[in-house]
């Protein structure tokens, strides 16, 4: 998908993360899982995929789409809708990691881009 080895590499480490998790059943928001999607998180702003109009887009939207498409998500969601169906149990637990993954990636996105409007010295 991406012509950058590190955006693939950080999508394919998020992506390796949520597996984890979900094969532990364990959370993405505790440790070890939130420390290393927190370090991915960094080093994607680090090399400006998260700045708006990046020519490569790490953002919250594009890793959750991106993933969801890898996995299906998108048919899968499309056809339990024309379908009037659940979505099956495996595809439910996938996405609700999607958007835990979306959410902190986006709270920390929201923090980052203000850290300097509350950490300046006052005069």
């Amino acid at each position: 998908m991406y012509q950058s080895s590190l955006a693939e590499n950080i999508l394919q480490k998020i992506e390796d993360l949520v597996f984890t998790s979900e094969h532990e059943n364990k959370p993405l928001e505790i440790d070890p899982q939130r420390a290393e999607l927190f370090e991915l998180f960094v080093t994607a702003e680090g090399a400006g995929y998260l700045q708006d109009e990046a020519e490569i887009d790490l953002s919250a939207d594009a890793i959750c789409k991106e993933l969801g498409k890898r996995w299906g998500l998108s048919d899968a969601l499309k056809q339990s809708i024309t379908g009037n169906q659940k979505l099956d149990a495996k595809g439910l637990a996938r996405m609700r990691l999607l958007w835990s993954v979306m959410r902190m990636w986006m709270e920390w996105d929201y923090a980052w881009t203000r850290w300097e409007e509350f950490h300046r010295e006052r005069e």
